[in-house]
């Protein structure tokens, strides 16, 4: 969605590769600091560049993505919430892809219940940059974990989809 941006140089997994930010041989090391955002806009490139690391399986660094806006995001707020429920599925699905599949249901199950939560506050715009309403993605959220998707055998730091959905337009995404 944000083709200007390229993608990290690996995906990062806990133990497996250097850590992004702290460690010399990390992606984003001494990249700089994120820029923090004035508010949690859900149509900025920082969200957005979060959907695409998501969806393409950056699931640690979608987190990152997202985490400035959610630090900024009004306290008790619905985007606040939203925010939090897609920075906790992407760490369901780091620890997918790491087989801590007990972990990853816990993640999952906390962002689905915030996003069924969401939906007794109805906010068009989750739908919008979704391409469904948050229930929706809850109920995917939650079959995600009972059903886990099978690692396939891949070259260590590859990205690694582990959900079968994307956030946002499907047309502008991987499969």
């Amino acid at each position: 969605m944000l083709p200007q941006k390229g993608f990290p140089a690996y995906a990062y997994l806990p133990g497996r590769q250097p850590h992004p930010v702290r460690d010399p041989a990390g992606h984003s090391y001494h990249v700089g600091p994120t820029p923090v955002a004035a508010q949690a806009s859900l149509a900025s490139d920082a969200f957005v560049w979060g959907q695409d690391l998501f969806n393409h399986g950056y699931y640690w660094e979608a987190h990152e993505a997202w985490e400035g806006l959610w630090q900024v995001a009004d306290r008790g707020s619905s985007e606040r919430a939203f925010l939090k429920a897609l920075i906790l599925l992407s760490a369901a699905g780091v620890k997918i892809r790491e087989n801590k599949y007990g972990a990853a249901l816990r993640h999952a199950g906390r962002a689905a219940a915030l996003l069924r939560q969401l939906m007794k506050v109805p906010h068009l715009s989750f739908t919008q940059v979704l391409d469904m309403p948050p229930d929706a993605l809850a109920d995917l959220a939650d079959e995600a974990t009972r059903m886990p998707a099978v690692s396939r055998p891949a070259a260590p730091g590859l990205p690694e989809p582990v959900f079968d959905f994307v956030l946002g337009s499907k047309s502008q995404c991987c499969t």
